[in-house]
């Protein structure tokens, strides 16, 4: 018998792969699923495919959210790299015009 810490690393890689499966798919392929999956949440009987179909909106929003977090990030380390003076610039603002 397995014990909990066994099985907790079995779950773990199997998300682990599941998440990098998931990665290789394309947001913009997953946004026109959306809608279809929301419509099927929407219609709530007590079947495993209606889990399902939760399951799958919740992963095509959070590839959603991923993108949006990254995107932000990227971003944020553009404006912070921007702000910063290069060092030649540094060099230049000491120098002073000789006539």
């Amino acid at each position: 018998m397995k014990d909990d810490k066994s099985i907790g690393n079995t779950v773990e890689k199997a998300l682990e792969k599941l998440a990098e499966h998931i990665l290789s798919f394309d947001e913009a392929s997953l946004v026109h699923l959306r809608e279809k999956y929301r419509l099927r949440i929407e219609r709530f009987d007590a079947t495993r495919d209606w889990g399902k179909a939760v399951i799958i909106f919740c992963i095509i929003n959070a590839v959603s959210m991923k993108n949006a977090l990254f995107n932000e990030n990227v971003l944020k380390r553009t404006r912070k790299k921007e702000e910063q003076p290069s060092p030649q610039g540094q060099h230049r603002a000491t120098l002073k015009r000789v006539k």
